[in-house]
């Protein structure tokens, strides 16, 4: 086996491989969750958008969108369907968080032990 390193030669064991498998798999889903946390995170900013929307408008009745139905509810409804659902995001975003909180701690300790045994022989950073 040749590195690009310093050309030295360190065997890779059984275990080694499932660590570099598993930062492999911690890295896929970092990126997925810095997806899904961008998507909860703009789902909040539409949802205080059409809050505010709501504020200013006069209407004791507006459009609200069901599915792919628009129907006539009270404001008052939906003012409180939309904080229900603000909600909802906030902790599933919360949620997100801790868990990229958490896998990027077990990543941090996967480079420890992978440096610690083939130094610059093995490449675990983003290009």
């Amino acid at each position: 086996m040749q590195h690009q390193g310093g050309g030295s030669e360190t065997e890779v064991t059984w275990e080694d491989q499932q660590n570099i498998n598993k930062f492999g798999r911690m890295n896929n889903r970092l990126h997925e969750l810095d997806d899904e946390i961008k998507v909860a995170k703009e789902t909040n900013e539409n949802f205080e958008d059409a809050s505010n929307e709501l504020i200013l408008t006069d209407e004791d009745v507006v459009r609200f969108q069901i599915g792919e139905v628009f129907a006539h509810v009270p404001k008052d409804e939906v003012e409180s369907r939309i904080e229900q659902m603000q909600e909802v995001t906030s902790k599933k975003l919360e949620k997100l968080e801790e868990e990229k909180e958490s896998v990027l701690a077990q990543m941090a300790e996967l480079k420890k032990v992978l440096y610690a045994k083939f130094n610059d022989s093995i490449n675990l950073e983003e290009e």
